[in-house]
């Protein structure tokens, strides 16, 4: 990548330029899974703060996910029935839990698919990348569901309290050791993660020391998992009511030992010091900033966007929306060198291109067998090209948003990039196939919602500027047009003839114009502009 936000001296003030399809697919791709031709064609009727003030509304909470893998060789041994919701059940077995997890990834993949006009399921994969934590570790599904309604609950909610509720979390408690952190036996891990990676970082900025480590592992003790009510408890027994004193970055601050049901006291203590710190909002700025925008943090994007972001941010009592609201009106977001900057993560491709394409799946209320099994595919897709929903590498998250210096690019490699190319092919000319079913892209469909498919140069130009976000030039859309649509003619009248002829006689030309048209955005999307947004 060569971009270099050196060059952009613009800053948070609200961009009042065009608003077309350039403006709107970028700040949709940047903040769903792919820009829809239809949601293009529905913000171009709002403006620049009418659609960002409707992204930045939460989406209606879904149904929890079901049991789909009864069959007549497995029933749930919990008495949970096809169709109905495993997430409040009793655990079960090892077998069971673990066809629990497929459910639960598939049905989260579900929620990215059929997401409405709106950032909340790209907030979600945000702060799971931010909170994160492992379903092979964690292991139980249902505490894996309500980890995920707990992103799902402050996505775009209150910052602070989401960091206390975090904290007392059955899943983070298993993924870090909190269950076990005791009077008698300390341990380190989420008090160390709370302040390296959730909330102050590892910037110059960050000062904590591993005495503020130990420290806010004695404030924490005490929390256990209670399996049967699937939530936290508090052991008063277990937990250490010794003063907890911290270093002279929190400002030598003491929390009083409390003993009993008190000691719970204790972690909004902890909380309210740590959110005393400049530091906390500029490093979760800075990790919102290179998640949606660019990873090249500078002097100038520190001044001009963090800084004052991060002040939007402790003014609106660290509420997450008016960041969000800020950092997509601005007229930085919208400087043309952002434009296709970003690699696509393998989500945003394989989500991204289904909904672009409006790939039909089965009914998702009478057929969802078939919806969660396909789903699961989907699932493997993006594991396969190195982004296992629910299963990033480590508690950093996935390296590609943090890794200096290469970042996004290591989505990018001679393994990942022929397996993308292989997922597009596959889902343009065969689609993919199960307990016979098929979901594919239906290339005509796409072509007709064009403004005009018969002009085989508007056809091209105009799916590239949705599906890309970089140019292309106008040497390589007339190579496509001669070699793709034209079959080598000169005349663009062929294409036109084709098109035209297939409307009112679709036995004559159909299947002419669907080979043309699968060659064409099997080859678009199979270039390395496509895997850039």
């Amino acid at each position: 990548m060569t971009f270099s936000s050196k060059q952009l001296q613009a800053g948070l003030e609200e961009y009042k330029g065009e608003w077309s399809t350039q403006q709107i697919t970028h700040l949709l791709k940047r903040v769903m899974f792919g820009a829809k031709p239809s949601d293009v064609n529905y913000f171009k009727t709002k403006t620049l703060s009418q659609s960002v003030e409707e992204l930045l509304k939460p989406q209606i909470y879904p149904e929890p996910p079901l049991n789909y893998y009864n069959t007549s060789d497995y029933t749930d041994p919990t008495g949970i029935a096809l169709g109905a919701t495993w997430a409040f059940a009793a655990y079960g077995d090892g077998t069971l839990n673990g066809k629990r997890r497929n459910s639960y990834k598939a049905w989260w993949l579900q929620q990215m698919f059929y997401q409405g006009r709106s950032i909340h399921e790209k907030m979600i994969l945000f702060w799971h990348n931010h909170f994160s934590t492992e379903a092979d570790t964690v292991s139980d599904a249902r505490y894996l569901y309500k980890h995920h309604s707990l992103l799902r609950k402050f996505a775009l909610g209150n910052f602070k309290t989401f960091v206390r509720e975090m904290s007392i979390d059955p899943a983070m408690l298993v993924y870090l050791n909190g269950n076990k952190n005791t009077k008698t036996a300390p341990d380190e891990n989420y008090g160390r993660e709370l302040q390296e990676l959730f909330t102050m970082g590892k910037g110059s900025g960050s000062k904590y020391t591993e005495d503020d480590v130990k420290a806010a592992a004695k404030v924490l003790t005490g929390y256990v998992v209670d399996a049967l009510k699937i939530d936290y408890s508090f052991t008063p027994s277990r937990h250490d009511t010794s003063d907890k004193t911290f270093s002279a970055f929190y400002n030598n601050t003491v929390i009083k030992g409390k003993s009993g049901t008190d000691g719970i006291l204790e972690l909004d203590e902890l909380v309210n010091m740590l959110f005393q710190k400049e530091e906390l909002s500029k490093f979760i700025c800075r990790k919102i900033y290179q998640f949606f925008v660019h990873y090249d943090l500078n002097e100038t994007v520190e001044k001009n966007v963090i800084t004052p972001l991060a002040e939007i941010f402790r003014k609106n009592n660290f509420e997450i929306t008016p960041v969000l609201s800020t950092l997509f009106k601005s007229q930085f977001f919208y400087d043309a060198q952002l434009y296709g900057a970003v690699i696509k993560s393998p989500l945003d491709l394989v989500i991204g291109n289904l909904r672009e394409f409006d790939v039909i799946f089965p009914n998702s209320k009478t057929e969802f067998v078939d919806v969660y099994t396909f789903f699961v595919e989907v699932v493997r897709q993006g594991t396969i090209m190195q982004q296992s929903i629910g299963d990033p590498p480590n508690v950093a998250g996935w390296a590609a948003y943090y890794q200096q210096p290469i970042f996004y690019e290591a989505w990018i490699t001679a393994d990942t990039y022929p397996k993308r190319v292989q997922y597009t092919d596959t889902i343009v000319a065969n689609g993919i196939t199960r307990n016979g079913r098929r979901i594919q892209i239906d290339v005509i469909a796409f072509a007709k919602n064009l403004p005009k498919p018969n002009d085989p140069n508007l056809l091209i130009s105009d799916s590239i500027a949705l599906l890309y976000k970089v140019p292309v030039s106008a040497e390589r859309i007339e190579q496509l047009k001669r070699d793709i649509l034209l079959s080598g003619q000169s005349s663009d009248y062929y294409w036109t003839e084709i098109w035209d002829t297939m409307l009112v006689r679709p036995q004559d030309t159909m299947t002419l114009v669907k080979s043309k048209l699968q060659s064409l955005y099997q080859y678009l999307l199979s270039l390395p502009e496509y895997q850039l947004t």
